[in-house]
């Protein structure tokens, strides 16, 4: 049904008085939004792929120098970009908690306050609780959550709830003074969240004045103009350095973007994700022809799906930004469909509908919860690589990342563990200079994400006689489904489990940052059989 509400303040009388029902969905949308932090608590450690290096750069931050190790290693550059919402929350949790369970405690609140954000937004638009809030949290464990994303999710999670305060707020004139702040905060924590925020509100205030009972006989393109509180952003890029860059499509763009569709719903099960995408774009398409979508959500979920094709994957140094607006649009499309209500003939559907969408979210929330759990275990034992590993070394990490699978690897960034626990120079850090705030100091620019990093099939043999890294560390830390089959020249293996070894390495060459890579030692022999074991 295609909304077409005066342009006036909401008035909760106008709203049909709660049913039994209505007050049974809120609840089922509340409890449901709480328990998606379940893989958190099943967990010891957040099972994202890219977790270890961001809690690598919040260790160095909050470290400030004092540890000599890792100030030999490393420098920090703060800079105030659209991407540092966690990073400011880190330290007074980190007092609270140590470090690695602050980093644990924020990661589980970002999926409840996400899919409470969700609740929160159809109730101040239609005073219940449907089947398209319920398919939306769906993506509460979005891609973007798993390869953990952080700053961006709990910015999008902060963005609905301005959204929801900006609807709800409407009839107050104080709202806009509110929205200034609350604009600059949801960029601070991410620039896309703070994009699609302005999405959100410009759709629904262009909806609201594109009907015809608009009594106030405002002109449509007022909606350009109706956002302004949340432009304050724009004031910050311009004055303070370190906010904007250069933008990528990257290479073999359209191959790309086809993908980033394909992997909407990514976690661990091919099937079942694929399925999932399959059932949202079915459920969008079915509710766009029967014009059940709710038009003050619909545009921006156009919007934002349009975006996905025009916006280039790397924005300011960021990878991903278009890929974040094709989760993004498809949950606000989810949340824009409003089934009819029970009482009409469609209400024994709207029953089953209810049953099928939440079967889908509890679905993939036990996948996610198993996977995190069994993951976290084997994270458990490949940690015990690091009791082998001096304080202050220098770590050339390896890990092997099967180019076929489906599933993402979780354990990509473990070398940056070593930062956090052993104080340890690792290539597994996001640390490119003039990108990112942490830097590497006694090491080439080429000792950074993905240097670790060897993608190839799971069948291909496993050759690190000329891993780069190895030439600048003095010890290997390898991880992967098969032992490797070459190691670098007089490597020698100390300790090694399934899955994972660390190797003494021969002395490292120190190269002044910036500099190249001195050239590869000879090939090594094959690894030795004999090789220590512990």
């Amino acid at each position: 049904m295609s909304h077409n509400l005066p342009f006036a303040p909401i008035n909760p009388v106008a709203f049909p008085r709660d049913s039994g029902r209505e007050r049974a969905m809120l609840w089922l949308g509340i409890v449901l939004a709480l328990i998606s932090a379940l893989p958190v608590i099943v967990a010891r450690y957040p099972m994202m792929s890219d977790y270890p290096a961001h809690l690598a750069r919040y260790r160095v931050m909050l470290d400030g120098g004092a540890n000599p190790d890792l100030a030999r290693h490393y420098g920090f550059v703060w800079q105030w970009t659209g991407n540092v919402g966690i990073d400011l929350l880190i330290g007074p949790f980190a007092q609270l908690f140590g470090l690695e369970q602050a980093g644990r405690v924020l990661t589980g609140i970002i999926p409840p306050l996400t899919g409470l954000a969700l609740v929160a937004v159809s109730w101040v638009l239609r005073r219940r609780v449907g089947i398209g809030t319920l398919l939306a949290m769906a993506f509460v464990w979005s891609p973007m959550m798993l390869i953990g994303l952080l700053n961006f999710a709990a910015g999008q999670a902060l963005a609905l709830w301005v959204f929801a305060g900006w609807v709800a707020l409407r009839r107050y004139w104080w709202r806009d003074s509110l929205m200034v702040p609350a604009g600059v905060l949801v960029w601070v924590f991410h620039l896309s969240a703070w994009a699609i925020l302005g999405v959100l509100v410009f759709g629904y205030e262009f909806s609201q004045r594109r009907t015809a009972a608009n009594p106030t006989g405002a002109p449509w393109w007022r909606a350009f103009i109706a956002p302004w509180p949340l432009l304050g952003p724009l004031v910050v890029m311009a004055l303070l350095p370190g906010t904007s860059g250069a933008f990528s499509y990257g290479n073999y763009w359209w191959v790309y973007k086809q993908a980033i569709w394909l992997k909407a719903m990514r976690d661990t099960s091919y099937a079942l994700d694929f399925l999932g995408l399959v059932a949202v774009l079915a459920a969008v398409a079915l509710a766009t022809a029967q014009r059940w979508i709710d038009d003050r959500l619909g545009w921006a979920a156009l919007m934002l799906l349009a975006m996905t094709i025009a916006v280039p994957r790397h924005i300011s140094g960021g990878d991903y930004a278009d890929y974040r607006l094709v989760t993004s649009g498809l949950m606000v499309a989810c949340l824009a469909i409003d089934w009819p209500r029970a009482g009409t003939v469609l209400g024994v559907w709207a029953r089953v509908g209810t049953l099928a969408v939440s079967a889908l979210y509890l679905a993939r929330l036990a996948v996610t919860t198993l996977t995190w759990g069994q993951g976290a275990a084997q994270m458990e034992r490949y940690l015990q690589a690091l009791d082998h590993i001096p304080r202050g070394a220098r770590v050339a990490s390896a890990v092997v990342v099967d180019s076929g699978r489906w599933e993402l690897n979780r354990f990509e960034h473990i070398g940056a563990y070593a930062v956090v626990r052993r104080e340890a120079l690792s290539n597994a850090n996001f640390a490119v200079a003039n990108v990112h705030m942490l830097r590497i100091r006694d090491a080439s620019r080429g000792f950074v994400d993905p240097s670790h990093r060897i993608l190839q099939a799971a069948d291909r043999p496993v050759d690190l006689a000329d891993f780069a890294p190895a030439r600048e560390a003095d010890w290997l830390w390898y991880v992967g489904q098969r032992l490797p089959d070459r190691l670098p020249l007089g490597a020698v293996v100390v300790w090694s489990a399934p899955g994972t070894l660390i190797a003494r390495l021969a002395p490292a060459v120190v190269v002044p940052g910036g500099a190249n890579p001195p050239p590869a030692p000879e090939p090594s022999a094959p690894l030795a059989k004999s090789a220590q074991s512990h």
